[in-house]
């Protein structure tokens, strides 16, 4: 625990006039106060106050914000009262202290209208006086770095209301090194499995290339050595949640992520960040629609800075950020640049805005008790940047996630809107359907009697609620349709273990897989979500004996004692091809083709390359490749297909309409089949037939094993 003579050093550092008897006084009070309590962790609690006072030092923060923080638990949790605290510190530290005790009472993560009416309260507390806010954001860092103490409930509810209310309020309010903190502190909570993959990986990633941050570091320093220019260069990785957010968001591995080293230039003058920005992108090549220039266009908040991507050392993407000393400390102090002082003087910096502006502009558009809701969208509007808000022709806010289309914002109002959409205007304007909706924008949707959900819908919209509505619609409007082709798929894969598909064998399926009746079974054949070759395995489980047949565990030569095999997805070999393997641990070998797109990824693993044939003699039809076809849209067309294919001896697993147009539809089929010329003789009869426009072996490197 710090003693006050620390306390008073920490804050002489940057305060050499501060009211160190003023502060030596809180100390005490606040001791006195707290003398028996103890926090979970057994430490004393009145360390907590201290811990929380000397994070404001590090902001350099007035003689009345740290001694508000001494004391922010006195009347909430001792037997200090507000008149007393007045009397001892003065009316402007009883304010404080009162405002900072009024938000921890705030229940924040309680339930929408409720929050949307705390949120209110936290807004109007914080336009009084912002010290406020700053002393509550110090209190819920050092709770989150103490948080391990807590039981494990309460550690998740503390982490996410961090994640929702405070790390956001931090960013908008220019504090972005609180923000990066708060989230990797919650991110730690709420999925440690993935921060700590991140951290693995990062270690494996130094060991293998080096410290690259210093070598970046002192590549950009002997770059601004030749172009004259003085500067102050500063490297770091990423932090967890940075990089694990921007994984989500591109959906893309870490392998693949290639910004994950950030790096800051501090100059002495607004022109040599322009003059260092020459010389950065004349050393390296500029990453395009990665720059951005916030010193000629700065954010509200009053940050400055200019952001460049270029591809750097060994190829690796590098985020350069050039400002000056001036704009650094907005950038990294925020709101908190209002109260600092410098030599015992209030810091002047030019650069700074005062957000309390932004907030007194807020909370006086809400001057009565019935508009809590609406507050709250607007709030949320204002800090959070993973999520579109957007606006009825009747002003009403329609929250949707980032990415979110006119469609998501039709079933977002109501499902029955969302059906009927035709077409969609943005701030008055007609869009595609497929339009990435922006923050603020006025959406109309244009409906129309009898139009439905389309197939190509699923791949525009985002959110879950569309997507189950479209789904939902497409399944009753198509069920006739998918019970005829189950019907078909059905007769196929029963004659291919020499039984029929009878009304009782299809009952009799139906009731032991849980399906209600024979139609509901023939409807979920038909829309592929259901496998025919379950429904025969479900009655006929001995037809899967393979007499003479190779065993599919051991279909594979090259193998070594008790490695399993698994075949790739993206390429899909059959016995006949030449294939090779990639080990993995854990997940024992997977097989490709000998020319998969994806080998090219394990170029320089050969350590990890298995040498693989397959084993000779007669395989069964188990292997399961994806056809890509474009057949003509008439009647009975796909049903003679599916036949074509059964007459093959081969068995249809799954089917999946691409596109569907008035005259043609594209659709891929998974097909089971022996071998590479079990494959040639499938594609060769199928493309025989004047109904297939087009047929192709459809191979796809994203797919995983």
């Amino acid at each position: 625990m710090i003693d006050v003579d620390d306390l008073v050093a920490l804050v002489r550092n940057y305060n050499p006039r501060t009211n160190e008897a003023l502060i030596r006084q809180a100390y005490d009070y606040g001791r006195r106060m707290h003398e028996g309590q103890f926090r979970r962790s057994g430490e004393p609690y009145f360390s907590h106050p201290i811990a929380v006072a000397a994070i404001l030092t590090e902001q350099k923060l007035d003689d009345a914000t740290i001694v508000t923080a001494l004391l922010h638990d006195t009347i909430e949790d001792t037997k200090s009262t507000y008149t007393e605290v007045e009397r001892a510190f003065g009316h402007e530290i009883a304010e404080l202290v009162d405002g900072v005790t009024k938000l921890t009472n705030l229940q924040l993560s309680s339930t929408e209208t409720k929050q949307a009416e705390n949120f209110r309260k936290l807004f109007m507390a914080m336009s009084k006086d912002l010290r406020v806010i700053l002393v509550k954001l110090a209190d819920r860092l050092h709770n989150m770095r103490t948080i391990r103490s807590l039981p494990a409930a309460k550690q998740a509810q503390k982490a996410r209301e961090t994640m929702d209310i405070f790390a956001p309020l931090a960013g908008r309010m220019g504090m972005q090194w609180m923000r990066e903190e708060l989230e990797d502190l919650a991110f730690r909570v709420l999925n440690p499995e993935a921060r700590n993959s991140i951290i693995r990986r990062f270690i494996t990633l130094q060991r293998e290339a080096g410290d690259v941050v210093h070598k970046i570091t002192a590549d950009v320093r002997t770059e601004l050595d030749r172009a004259g220019v003085e500067a102050d260069v500063f490297g770091r990785a990423k932090k967890p949640y940075s990089i694990w957010r921007k994984m989500q968001e591109k959906g893309q591995g870490f392998s693949r992520l290639s910004d994950i080293y950030g790096f800051r230039i501090i100059t002495r003058s607004e022109s040599d960040c322009y003059r260092t920005l020459g010389a950065i992108h004349q050393r390296w090549r500029a990453v395009p629609g990665r720059f951005k220039d916030y010193i000629s266009q700065p954010k509200s908040n009053g940050y400055r800075s200019i952001h460049t991507t270029v591809s750097g050392r060994d190829g690796k993407r590098v985020e350069v950020q050039i400002r000056t000393r001036e704009m650094h400390e907005v950038a990294e102090a925020g709101v908190a640049a209002h109260w600092s002082y410098r030599d015992g003087q209030r810091a002047e910096n030019r650069f700074a805005v005062d957000p309390a502006k932004w907030l007194q502009s807020l909370t006086e558009r809400f001057e009565t008790d019935d508009d809590y809701d609406e507050f709250l969208e607007h709030v949320k509007l204002e800090m959070y940047q993973d999520q579109v808000f957007c606006f009825s022709p009747k002003g009403d806010v329609v929250k949707l996630p980032r990415g979110a289309t006119p469609l998501d914002y039709a079933y977002a109002i109501h499902t029955r809107i969302g059906n009927s959409c035709v077409g969609a205007k943005v701030d008055g304007i007609r869009v595609p359907l497929w339009t990435r909706l922006k923050n603020g924008q006025s959406v109309e949707i244009i409906t129309a009697e009898g139009q439905r959900p389309q197939a190509t819908w699923i791949d525009i919209v985002t959110t879950g609620r569309a997507k189950a509505a479209i789904r939902k619609s497409l399944r009753e409007e198509d069920r006739e349709r998918f019970i005829k082709l189950g019907r078909e798929l059905a007769r196929v894969a029963f004659e291919h273990v020499g039984r029929k598909a009878t009304e009782k064998a299809l009952a009799t399926a139906a009731k032991q897989l849980g399906i209600d009746g024979s139609a509901e079974l023939l409807a979920r054949l038909g829309s592929a979500e259901l496998a025919a070759r379950e429904v025969v395995e479900t009655l006929y489980p001995e037809l899967a004996a393979r007499g003479d047949e190779i065993d599919p565990g051991r279909a594979v030569v090259g193998l070594t004692g008790g490695q399993t095999f698994t075949r790739a997805q993206c390429c899909q070999p059959v016995p006949g091809e030449r294939i090779v393997g990639i080990a993995y641990r854990g997940q024992g070998v997977i097989v490709h083709a000998i020319d998969c797109a994806v080998l090219a990824e394990f170029e320089d693993q050969s350590d990890r390359w298995v040498d693989l044939q397959w084993h000779s003699g007669k395989h069964p039809a188990v292997h399961t490749i994806t056809i890509d076809m474009t057949i003509v849209n008439d009647a009975g067309v796909l049903g003679r297909l599916c036949s074509l294919i059964g007459e093959q001896k081969a068995n249809i697993s799954d089917l999946h309409f691409l596109d569907r147009k008035p005259d043609f539809y594209r659709l891929l089929i998974d097909v089971d089949l022996r071998d590479v010329e079990h494959l040639h003789r499938v594609m060769l009869a199928l493309e025989a037939e004047s109904d297939v426009a087009a047929i192709a072996r459809y191979r796809d490197p994203s797919r995983k094993p």
